[in-house]
């Protein structure tokens, strides 16, 4: 399964937002045995996010978009992502009443917070989902994600993309396996055995620094015994452990 990764924002860009919700994305994908092909970043730009998310939905098995869910101005993802499938924005009476309940919840924890700033929010405009879309309810904060065919969009707050990416984290399941090696080695003197390794078995071999000190070697296939097999022959000619 090939997973394609859209975060959207500004802030990003901009630099004011670290873009850890890619990175932990990424993480969990592979980890589930998948892989990510893509990862992008665009600004809250209806337009850009619709004509991505529809080029990608048919070059990859999922995509994955983060930010630009919700009710202020600036998101616009929720759009976008009904343009890219020529639908509407719709409003799930389930869904509609998880904010009411949210925004309930918030006023009486917060009361002297909500009398100082008048807070009122459009409902609706929260709770809008392109139609046909599978709602994924959010129990970290009021914006909820959804599912359109093989596009799943969740919220920008790491909390809230983190807990409705484990509702579907099933749905990313697939067929690699990794192993992690660590070696003292700098990669100069591995360079040969490395090309060696890629040739004589069917995985990917990626070397990375990891620090000053040590390189980090990671073999990956969808061949359990493969990727075993390079391990053992990589361990047979350089110095290496599976200790970080």
């Amino acid at each position: 399964m090939e997973v394609a990764i859209l975060t959207v924002g500004d802030e990003v860009l901009a630099g004011d937002t670290a873009n850890t919700n890619a990175t932990w994305l990424a993480g969990r994908i592979t980890d589930r045995g998948s892989s990510v092909g893509r990862i992008l970043t665009v600004p809250d730009d209806r337009a850009l996010i619709a004509e991505t998310v529809h080029e990608w939905a048919d070059a990859f098995d999922a995509v994955v978009v983060t930010g630009g869910l919700g009710g202020t101005h600036d998101d616009v993802t929720a759009d976008a992502i009904a343009d890219a499938f020529e639908r509407d924005l719709v409003v799930d009476e389930a869904v509609r009443e998880d904010v009411i309940e949210t925004v309930a919840a918030y006023r009486d924890e917060n009361p002297e917070l909500v009398a100082a700033h008048d807070l009122e929010i459009d409902v609706d405009a929260w709770a809008a989902l392109p139609e046909g879309s599978r709602a994924l309810v959010n129990p970290e904060g009021l914006c909820p994600g959804c599912v359109l065919e093989n596009v799943y969009a969740f919220p920008g707050v790491p909390a809230e993309m983190k807990a409705l990416f484990e509702q579907v984290v099933a749905e990313f399941d697939g067929d690699a396996v990794s192993r992690t090696l660590y070696t003292p080695q700098p990669e100069g003197s591995m360079v040969e055995t490395l090309a060696m390794a890629r040739d004589r078995f069917a995985v990917t071999l990626g070397s990375y620094p990891d620090t000053e000190a040590r390189n980090r070697l990671k073999v990956t296939g969808t061949d359990p015994d493969a990727v075993d097999e390079a391990v053992e022959w990589l361990r047979d000619r350089l110095e290496v452990s599976d200790r970080q």
